[in-house]
């Protein structure tokens, strides 16, 4: 089994198993001044060496015993095809020439994976002195074939600056012992020619890495100095978490406001632009989390007081993300085409980092996170943890589940808009709903280096939808059978498009619309809109909105234009069934065929359910069409890249699509329609039927809804206007509740665009009970707040006001 380069540093940092807890203890115990410079550097290459292997563990546990099995299986398969000729090119013929970047850099990744099987006990390989002199044998090979210090860099800069030091650093510390001094001093001086510090990107010396980037860096240079016995370096590792270089400008214990970085309401951001906690914020987190407790009660222990910033990133943006364990795609970005790295992976890479980084926090942090980890493992009986972690990342959650002390954290629930990356994640007890969206500001989507080709659609307000009982939609074969031109909640041209990224380095694609985003209310209920501004070589423009409520959210659509004689979609839904799936479709109460390539046509569709999955509501009526298809796709086909690229093997899975059909270069066209998730036919026909939200406007100028069982009413101005009682002077969304003696108002301005924003309320209110002090109320009658949304990045101001 191989993994993606992000999954691989990522499950290299972030593990830790009891054996780690008991070494940080034993070094820690002296004081730094009784302890010899030896001691220090032995103390911690020990220490490494468990963050890699798990140390002690007991073999009799079915858990561990399937850990290990899993690991010789890979390492057995790795170990016999393993090219052992004294004439040979490569290390493994698949992996040639091995000059090549992206070869050497896995041909460092597989032997790791040896390396970690021959200092693990039960393993077939353990303690081999034939494997270990392979391997020795192996590393010599490749520095003096391709990665040695004259050589220069060329294609991915990763492979030369990232991925082969790190994996050449966890080799070296695992085989210190049998390595030949002249061989690791060989080994030193490339990582000090490729990466000699965590500050700057190697071949554009003024680049200053931030984010992921410099974690991984950090870490490398702190193996290096370790196995160097370079205190120096150990230090300027540390450092660079901080950045003291520049002064904290890049330092990953900060907020930051623009660029890389976790942003104060949640967000993570990575290659400027890109929305990416689930891929590079998960290997920034377990690379920060490995550094502290690699260093914890050494001299060099991170000392900075801001580590508190990273403290807070995992309930404030990990947390919403985290579905039962799974990473939502929504924030992985390109990974989502990595056919061994689903969200899934991913998803435990988070957990491992998240109970290691538990491990040295405060004690009331690390009792919330344990709890909040108990629960995503208990959940996920999908796709096990036991089934995808590494040794020592089994350990951290064995220890977890042991501990009768720790509760199972219940679900995640609540709406959370992610302004400063154009997320909006809605979360309920039983099922969440998240919202991809872009602007001049977030990418509509990352492609390169092979990877992610079919990514058009995934930024255009794609709505993937959750279920607690169903956690296998999206790694189950998702993104090479989807059709990648309905993708659910769009609304698109489906001209054909020619591949992404199919260069060398990464590009992005920002659209050219200002409104993506939205606000919440009372933490529980959320208002989001998207301006949509298609590609080029499209003339489509509309405006989205979605309302997301206690059991429903409600999707608007409206100023539908195109001219470039195409049929105009919207997308309701597009559900793989999985491999022979075969669930109930009714419309209207009446089951539709099950027979594949059948569908339907309805003039005036009422309300759909899919078993298993909800129901659908079209107020008013709409034009549906639905579609029962078999589709077959590759995982090559949207992903060549050298170490992620996908299988040619042919992958089939059944899907039912719901979509209406705006016609041909519409004008003003708009839709409506509710998503009922987890609902019965029963409930939905009821719902259908007595309409307990109430859609109060759609047009260009305003989208709004009222829900009369919460006492909320939303609305989405595009411009100053007028809907449901409620004036805005200006862009905004807008959600006002009423309940019992308070008022609760969220305002935001999501397209940034104003200074100030006056809203008008429709019924009396006397004073303020509490607000942000952004917000000012003229009282009486017809009250007017005055909200001022300016620099505020779209992010919501609140108010309680007192009728």
């Amino acid at each position: 089994m191989q993994l993606s380069r992000r999954t691989l540093l990522a499950a290299g940092g972030a593990t830790v198993s009891g054996a780690l807890t008991a070494g940080a203890a034993h070094a820690a115990g002296p004081s730094a001044a009784a302890r010899t410079a030896d001691d220090d550097f032995d103390g911690l290459l020990t220490r490494a060496e468990t963050l890699l292997t798990g140390g002690g563990f007991d073999r009799s546990d079915p858990d561990f015993a399937a850990a290990v099995t899993a690991l010789d299986d890979v390492a057995k398969e790795l170990w016999n095809t393993l090219d052992r000729s004294p004439g040979r090119t490569a290390l493994w013929a698949d992996l040639a020439p091995v000059t090549d970047p992206g070869n050497f850099g896995q041909s460092y990744t597989r032997l790791r994976s040896l390396a970690t099987a021959w200092a693990t006990p039960g393993t077939s390989l353990s303690g081999s002195t034939e494997t270990a002199d392979a391997l020795l044998s192996a590393l010599r090979f490749t520095y003096d074939t391709a990665y040695r210090p004259d050589a220069r860099e060329s294609g991915n800069w990763w492979f030369w600056e990232i991925g082969a030091p790190r994996a050449l650093m966890d080799c070296c510390v695992l085989l210190r012992e049998q390595l030949p001094a002249a061989d690791l001093a060989d080994y030193l001086a490339v990582v000090d020619r490729f990466c000699p510090d965590a500050d700057r990107r190697t071949n554009s010396p003024t680049l200053s890495e931030t984010g992921a980037n410099r974690t991984d860096k950090a870490v490398i240079v702190a193996l290096r100095g370790l196995l160097g016995r370079d205190p120096d370096k150990v230090a300027s590792a540390r450092d660079a978490l901080s950045d003291v270089r520049d002064a904290g400008r890049n330092s990953l214990f900060r907020y930051t406001g623009s660029g890389d970085g976790f942003y104060e309401d949640g967000s993570f951001v990575q290659h400027d632009v890109v929305a990416y906690t689930g891929s590079y914020g998960t290997v920034l987190l377990g690379g920060a989390a490995y550094l502290l407790s690699l260093l914890t009660g050494s001299p060099w222990a991170v000392d900075d007081p801001d580590v508190s910033v990273m403290y807070e990133a995992v309930e404030r943006s990990f947390a919403p993300v985290v579905f039962d364990g799974l990473m939502m795609d929504a924030v992985r970005g390109r990974a989502v085409s990595r056919e061994r790295a689903g969200d899934h992976r991913d998803g435990a890479a988070a957990v491992a980092a998240i109970l290691l980084l538990a491990s040295g926090a405060p004690a009331d942090r690390a009792e919330r996170w344990r709890a909040l980890a108990k629960g995503w493992l208990t959940r996920n009986r999908t796709t096990p943890f036991a089934s995808l972690a590494t040794l020592p990342q089994l350990a951290l959650a064995k220890a977890v589940m042991n501990d009768a002390g720790v509760p199972a954290g219940a679900r995640t629930t609540g709406s959370f808009v992610f302004a400063d990356m154009d997320r909006v994640v809605h979360r309920r007890p039983g099922w969440a709903c998240t919202l991809s969206l872009s602007s001049e500001r977030i990418s509509a989507y990352e492609a390169g280096n092979g990877e992610n080709l079919h990514g058009w659609y995934t930024g255009d307000g794609m709505t993937y939808l959750y279920e607690g009982d169903g956690l296998g939609q999206f790694n189950d074969g998702f993104w090479p059978t989807v059709d990648p031109y309905r993708l659910p909640g769009t609304t698109v041209d489906p001209r054909p498009r020619t591949d992404l990224g199919t260069g060398a380095g990464t590009s992005t694609y920002r659209p050219a619309n200002a409104v993506a985003g939205g606000a919440v209310l009372d933490g529980r209920y959320g208002a989001a809109a998207m301006e949509l501004v298609g590609a080029p070589g499209s003339t489509l423009r509309a405006r989205k909105s979605w309302f997301l409520l206690d059991n429903a959210v409600v999707a608007l659509g409206a100023g539908i234009s195109a001219s470039d004689g195409r049929a105009i979609e919207t997308v309701i839904e597009n559900r793989s069934l999985g491999a022979a799936g075969r669930n109930r479709l009714l419309v209207d109460g009446v089951p539709q065929s099950a027979d594949l390539g059948r569908g339907v046509r309805a003039s005036r569709a009422g309300w759909a359910h899919l078993d298993g999955v909800g129901g659908y509501v079209f107020p008013g009526g709409t034009a549906l069409r639905t579609l029962r298809e078999e589709r077959t796709g590759t995982w090559r086909a949207i992903n060549t890249g050298a170490d992620t690229g996908g299988s040619a093997d042919p992958v089939t899975r059944r899907y039912v699509t719901l979509w209406t059909d705006h016609g041909v270069s519409p004008t003003g066209a708009g839709y409506a329609y509710v998503l009922l998730p987890g609902a019965s036919a029963a409930a939905t026909a009821v719902w259908s039927h007595s309409r307990p939200v109430r859609i109060v406007a759609n047009d260009a100028t305003a989208q709004a809804v009222e829900d009369r069982r919460s006492g909320v009413t939303a609305v989405h101005f595009w411009g100053a206007g007028s809907a449901a009682g409620i004036t805005a002077s200006g862009p905004a969304s807008v959600l006002v509740r009423r309940q019992g003696g308070r008022v609760s108002v969220a305002v935001a301005d999501p397209g940034r665009t104003g200074s100030v924003v006056s809203v008008g309320l429709p019924f009396r209110v006397r004073s303020v009970h509490r607000a942000d002090d952004t917000v000012t109320l003229a009282p009486g009658r017809r009250p007017v707040l005055t909200v001022a949304v300016g620099g505020s990045r779209g992010h919501t101001h609140h108010a309680e006001l007192v009728p």
